[in-house]
């Protein structure tokens, strides 16, 4: 069984509170073998993880939605720590200009860390979604969204399974378990006694799980489309409403995203420290996205494959 759990690290914007810390959020992909990635890195986060049960060893890649401190401030610390523990497994960190990014951040140590970081930069001037990475069963991608500066958005995106329905394959060809159904997976169609089957005509697809990570935004097309059919989009909510000039996304503007993307479910977070409760933001995206849930630090989520 294949599972995606997320994990909300921090959820505040800017400034963190007594109940919010900076953003990040764990994502854990588990099938044959264990990912480990973190999307964003603010201030505190490996304490968070401590708290919340992770160990931030396992991390291997960490995408970083841009270069504003709140979101990435705790990789000087998360690597400090990775390096007492005597880390040896390279280190990922993607964004925008991160190789010149992360090359300042080691430059701030006297010695170095004694294991391979590297810095990957990420194209934010296409508006169309680019895959940036793919693993054993998954593939990320990203796209900008809009903000004072370079930012990215990410999907997460379990690949779909495709198996053959043996008992209809059987009922309607005679095929039976065996060689020939490995075939058909592979090849797409075979001939079986003169006839020809599809594998369209017995396949039963489980479709991927996928999740999309907006970082700070105003709303946008291009984080609509990265989004377009995800099981969940969490997403930039800063203000109970648009605010004029800020390059945040309002609460309601969010849901108006969520639904124009057609994604299952949103998740708000980036929540502005003025607001004590995110009832209001929770009731305002409803009225155009029913399927809205806020996030709060320590809120974990389990995702797994949906049938066709």
């Amino acid at each position: 069984m294949t599972l995606v759990e997320i994990t909300f690290l921090g959820t505040t914007a800017a400034v963190p509170t007594m109940k919010r810390n900076h953003a990040s959020i764990y994502l854990r992909y588990q099938s044959e073998n264990e990912h480990s990635f973190l999307l964003d890195c603010g201030e505190g986060t490996q304490r968070q993880m401590l708290f919340a049960g992770i160990n931030f060893m396992r991390i291997s890649n960490i995408f970083i939605s841009h270069w504003h401190a709140d979101h990435w401030a705790g990789l000087i610390g998360l690597i400090q720590s990775m390096n007492l523990e005597k880390r040896k497994e390279p280190l990922f960190i993607y964004g925008p200009d991160a190789e010149r990014f992360v090359g300042d951040i080691l430059d701030l140590d006297y010695w170095g860390p004694r294991f391979k970081i590297t810095g990957v930069n990420v194209t934010y001037d296409s508006p169309e979604p680019q895959e940036i990475y793919k693993g054993q069963g998954y593939r990320i991608s990203c796209a900008p969204a809009k903000h004072t500066i370079p930012t990215m958005a990410y999907r997460f995106q379990e690949d779909d399974v495709v198996n053959v329905d043996i008992k209809k394959a059987e009922a309607l060809y005679g095929l039976r378990q065996g060689p020939q159904v490995g075939k058909l997976k592979e090849k797409g169609e075979i001939v079986l006694n003169g006839k020809k089957i599809t594998l369209a005509e017995v396949a039963i697809t489980k479709y991927g799980a996928s999740v999309v990570f907006s970082g700070d935004t105003h709303p946008c097309r291009t984080v609509e489309r990265l989004a377009t059919g995800a099981d969940v989009l969490i997403h930039d909510a800063t203000f109970e409403e648009e605010m004029e000039g800020r390059m945040h996304t309002g609460a309601k503007q969010a849901g108006q995203v969520a639904k124009a993307a057609g994604v299952r479910s949103l998740i708000l977070t980036h929540f502005s420290r003025r607001y004590t409760s995110t009832k209001e933001h929770v009731e305002q995206a409803r009225e155009v996205f029913p399927h809205t849930i806020a996030a709060k630090d320590f809120l974990r989520l389990e995702l797994k494959r949906r049938d066709g």
